[in-house]
């Protein structure tokens, strides 16, 4: 067992991949959340609060079989991480991009979610260090921002956003992106493990704090679309901040991932048409 305790509990089954299908709700995300406390009065401030209170939480959760290492890069990864957060996390961001947990070659190595190195590197401009997991795979070894194998997601998400808005700051003007779940799960042969192939119980567990988490993140920050890149991420969304009462707009747009094939066949394209229909595209055009 990994970890040192358990915290919530309880049925339903989660979707994985970009399947649609409905994702169950934890009777944790029921209750009232506990706003929580604020280093200052800035955004990037009060989200990174939230970030630091939720792994105070996930460190209490214990994990089984298939699962053999953690990572969470919101730990060894925090500097880059806040690196990101206090530079592009403003007041005023309308719209939220959720994915659903960290890659093995983008947030794993550089602590930005779909963190393709060199979208962090050279568009975003991000420095900082990046330490190692406590326990690490010796497949999955950290290196950081000298990671040297790209991640397509990142690379597809990243890129694209820097075709139709050229510099950063424009992006960052009125969006922001954020995982809902800050660890990666990885198998004894090294096979990385997403959330929904977890334990029922133990996946559970995790979620319901990631939602409360999200939940604070969302208030906290004022935002008022979130769009959940990939299924998985959109129903979870929608169902824990309509459970916790926050007023905000959930969508969704595919999952850049090669592992699915219609985002394979031009994810760009598919992109700009959905972000058009939610009206978000003409916030983002480089004129």
């Amino acid at each position: 067992m990994l970890g040192d305790g358990s915290s919530a509990n309880s049925s339903g089954e989660l979707a994985g991949g970009d399947e649609e299908r409905e994702l169950p709700l934890s009777e944790t995300q029921e209750q009232s959340l506990t706003p929580a406390p604020e280093l200052n009065s800035t955004p990037s401030s009060r989200f990174l609060q939230v970030e630091l209170e939720l792994n105070v939480h996930l460190r209490r959760l214990s994990f089984s079989e298939p699962v053999q290492y953690i990572y969470n890069p919101l730990e060894y990864a925090w500097d880059t991480h806040r690196c990101y957060v206090q530079r592009y996390c403003r007041g005023g961001q309308r719209v939220l991009f959720l994915g659903m947990n960290p890659g093995p070659f983008g947030m794993a190595q550089t602590g930005v979610p779909f963190g393709e190195i060199r979208s962090v590197v050279d568009w975003l401009r991000i420095t900082g260090e990046v330490g190692h997991p406590e326990n690490e795979h010796p497949k999955r070894r950290i290196t950081g921002l000298a990671c040297t194998q790209s991640e397509v997601s990142g690379a597809r998400f990243w890129g694209f956003f820097k075709k139709l808005c050229g510099e950063p700051e424009l992006f960052f003007q009125h969006c922001f992106v954020h995982n809902l779940c800050p660890l990666i799960f990885i198998a004894a042969s090294g096979k990385n493990l997403t959330p929904p192939e977890l334990p029922k119980d133990e996946r559970e567990a995790l979620l319901a704090l990631c939602d409360i988490a999200l939940c604070q993140a969302v208030e906290a920050l004022g935002i008022s679309m979130v769009i959940g890149v990939g299924k998985v991420a959109e129903q979870r969304a929608r169902k824990a901040l309509s459970a916790a009462g926050v007023n905000v707009k959930v969508e969704g747009i595919m999952h850049p991932s090669p592992r699915n094939p219609l985002a394979n066949k031009g994810w760009e394209e598919v992109a700009e048409a959905r972000l058009k229909e939610l009206g978000v595209l003409s916030l983002l055009k480089n004129a």
